[in-house]
């Protein structure tokens, strides 16, 4: 059968917002016990809650955990530092989590599942999370965060008593370090003797600058002799994990790339004095080299690397904008990439000659792949929805000239669906996506985001600006003090040379991002005239508002990326979008939750309304009851709509599936 013929941007497609919700799930937290896999599923259609998966080594896949109380199911979440991450632990069939509802600490042994869930923290205002398991003396470390303070939370590390005991007692919650800002990453060694973390301090993010620390492990889990294996400026920690052996592996950008280390000498030797192992460290790079071992710490419990055997890790790693999974020798450094068919998300465990890993393609969603004797197969996909392989559109690696003479990168996705062709003379519209941090990256993985408009006719250019990671130090660092100004232009830049290129049509170009994407979507609107239509989801406004209401862990983010400590330099205003709506022409269309604790409602209600005195474009809507990424499946099945629905009515023309929106002043 023919194509039919009908305007970019207008195409019918199968991919809809219940591809998104119905069949499809957010995974996390990939780990292996023995011979049992774990993680985390995320699932829209129950409000976001995060389920806990087992999966055992004869393949039956089910939920592990029972009933909190017997009244509601837990929801495995940490909210410490807002971003959550590491919210469980496994060991030898013993499971330590975080519920996000009463923020408890559980535990349950699968081993003995009639005992059922039992409290080892009781209920108060502290968050913990990253955990880690002292099978030795009964313990679990992790990391707190305590809100019941006045001012800002506090964080400390802290050892939990796995005898259920603290449940009803909280000051049997061990305060093992404190005196930093921030704490995480506790680990370890395999004797029990030694326990390596990692922290850092106001004003800096974990991926700026963060020391490394190793301390003796006293008889009830306090800490006895440390020393600090790493602290310079402008030098950061990713990940300290231990070889059997006792040797501490860890990442560090001192080379301006985040390479491995191995640190030797830490195991005790007998009639020796206790410290003895301090006098005799040796710290040494594993395999150096243009390559990122890691990737911002986000999120508690970063998993980029494990041990796969006594001399080699298990690694991911990002090179030349493309992800790789192989092994790096622990003897030699040499490095063996392995072709598995499937680009690793930075998740990666391994146990017994097994790996299992978070994992994309260019033609395969996120799913939990496992690699055994060379032979990789799907353990868990995160979609069941199916996509015609005719209809996926392939990223296309893609370097462009900045209007300041240097180069900015990024993926560029052309329209395509066999089931229709455009009239002829036509182009298709160009949708820049804008990746949030602005301290992270986007990736080529198939994602079903991007074919909800790639299969309608759109074009998408998803942008790794000046700023964005996985390309060494310097080209993270080129956004100091310019946020605002490089990460504009280099999307700027991308449209135009789309444009120039003959690929899109220069007068359907709109710009969207979320949270700090939306703050550059924002500001893309106010001094640039490239774009033509703008969304920003849960995006920054007003810097100056952001530094005063936002969360301790990004609370002088800001500071760096706008180059000034002062919010009432001159500079704050002059970059934030909310005072330049005189400047935006192009219809804006804003997305936000009702309950964001990191990007506060305020900031898109005070766009808004300053847009509509003005006489400006916009629609605003809020989702009640959605915080900072939307979780439940009605939020996201209806933001995508909106969102389509917005473009057609200013571009003018009838997209398959988009909602009505609003649209103040059209």
């Amino acid at each position: 059968m023919s194509p039919a013929v009908a305007p970019y941007g207008g195409w019918k497609s199968p991919i809809t917002g219940e591809s998104f919700t119905a069949r499809s799930v957010s995974l996390s937290q990939v780990r292996v016990d023995g011979p049992d896999t774990y993680w985390v599923e995320g699932h829209p259609k129950e409000a976001g809650r995060n389920v806990l998966l087992r999966r055992t080594s004869l393949g039956q896949t089910s939920e592990v955990l029972p009933m909190i109380d017997g009244v509601r199911l837990p929801d495995v979440r940490t909210r410490v530092h807002e971003y959550g991450g590491r919210a469980y632990a496994v060991r030898d069939g013993v499971i330590v989590f975080s519920d996000g509802f009463d923020g408890r600490v559980y535990r349950y042994d699968v081993r003995t599942p009639t005992r059922g869930l039992i409290p080892l923290t009781p209920l108060s205002k502290v968050r913990y999370g990253d955990f880690e398991f002292d099978e030795a003396r009964g313990l679990v470390y992790a990391v707190a965060e305590d809100h019941s303070g006045s001012g800002e939370p506090v964080n400390t590390l802290v050892a939990i008593p796995l005898d259920g005991l603290a449940g009803r007692d909280a000051s049997l919650v061990q305060t093992v370090f404190s005196g930093t800002d921030f704490v995480e990453s506790p680990s370890v060694s395999p004797d029990g003797t030694k326990i390596a973390w990692l922290t850092w301090n106001h004003p800096e993010m974990p991926w700026t600058r963060s020391a490394l620390h190793v301390a003796a492990l006293g008889f009830a889990g306090e800490l006895r002799t440390s020393v600090t294996l790493v602290d310079r400026p402008d030098v950061c920690v990713y990940e300290p994990r231990w070889t059997p052996d006792g040797d501490l592996i860890h990442v560090d950008d001192s080379t301006g790339w985040a390479n491995l280390y191995r640190t030797e000498g830490f195991v005790w030797r007998d009639g020796e004095e206790a410290d003895a192992w301090t006098t005799r460290l040796r710290t040494r790079p594993l395999h150096p080299g243009r390559q990122a071992f890691s990737h911002p710490h986000w999120q508690l419990g970063l998993h980029s690397y494990d041990v796969f055997d006594n001399n080699r890790l298990i690694c991911s790693w990002a090179e030349d904008m493309t992800w790789h999974i192989g092994t790096v020798q622990l003897d030699n450094g040499l490095e063996e990439e392995w072709s598995a068919g499937w680009w690793p998300i930075g998740n990666v465990a391994s146990e017994d000659g097994r790996v299992v890993l978070l994992a994309d393609s260019a033609t395969h969603a996120p799913a939990i792949v496992e690699i055994r004797d060379g032979v990789t197969h799907v353990i868990r996909p995160s979609t069941e929805a199916e996509i015609d392989p005719g209809m996926v559109s392939c990223a296309q690696i893609l370097s462009w000239p900045t209007s300041d003479g240097e180069q900015a990168h990024g993926f560029y996705y052309p329209p395509v669906n066999p089931g229709f062709v455009a009239p002829e003379g036509t182009l298709p519209p160009l949708i820049v996506n804008v990746h949030g941090g602005p301290t992270s990256s986007a990736r080529p993985g198939l994602s079903i985001a991007r074919q909800y408009w790639t299969s309608r006719g759109f074009a998408v250019l998803d942008v790794n600006y000046r700023g964005s990671t996985g390309a060494g130090r310097e080209y993270r660092e080129r956004l100091t003090g310019n946020w605002g100004i490089m990460d504009v232009a280099d999307c700027a830049d991308g449209a135009r040379y789309l444009i120039r290129q003959g690929l899109v049509d220069p007068s359907r170009v709109a710009v969207r991002g979320a949270s700090a994407g939306g703050f550059t979507a924002l500001a893309a609107l106010a001094s640039t005239d490239v774009f033509t239509a703008g969304t920003s989801l849960y995006g920054v406004s007003d810097l100056g508002a952001l530094a005063r209401d936002t969360h301790k862990f990004e609370s002088r983010y800001a500071f760096r990326l706008v180059g000034s400590s002062d919010p009432s330099d001159p500079v704050w205003r002059e970059r934030s979008p909310l005072f330049h709506i005189d400047k935006i022409a192009a219809p804006l269309l804003l997305l936000q939750g009702s309950e964001d604790a990191v990007v506060p409602p305020a900031q898109a209600r005070s766009m808004h309304d300053a847009l509509v005195a003005a006489g400006r474009r916009t629609a605003l809507v809020v989702f009640d009851g959605e915080g900072h990424g939307f979780r439940r499946a009605e939020t996201i099945r209806q933001a995508w709509a909106v969102e389509l629905g917005f473009y057609g009515e200013v571009w003018g023309f009838g997209p398959d599936g988009g909602a009505e929106v609003e649209v103040a002043n059209l």
